[in-house]
């Protein structure tokens, strides 16, 4: 292999692993969909229909992922998030 390729392969693994997070959010018995919905829109920057869909999909399987991406991109959405009393992680 050459040092060319050896670059190459470690740039493509670097990038797939950078982008391999993603926020996990969790069902509660507290926030109602509309507050869901409207988190997501402002925060994750979702269409009102995708933030919609994340909702029934939390709802009824427990979790969603809604969102992936860098660790430093998500880390910031991720506290809003929490700051805004829905459950969700990174991971």
């Amino acid at each position: 292999m050459s040092t060319r390729e050896k670059v190459l392969e470690e740039v493509l693994v670097e990038e797939l692993t950078s982008l391999n997070n993603e926020i996990i959010l969790y069902n509660d018995d507290v926030n109602t969909f509309d507050h869901v919905i409207n988190t997501l829109i402002k925060v994750c920057r979702h269409t009102a229909e995708q933030a919609e869909q994340c909702s029934l999909i939390v709802h009824y399987n427990g979790k969603c992922t809604v969102k992936t991406g860098e660790y430093k991109d998500l880390k910031p959405q991720c506290t809003q998030l929490l700051e805004a009393g829905l459950s969700a992680e990174i991971v």
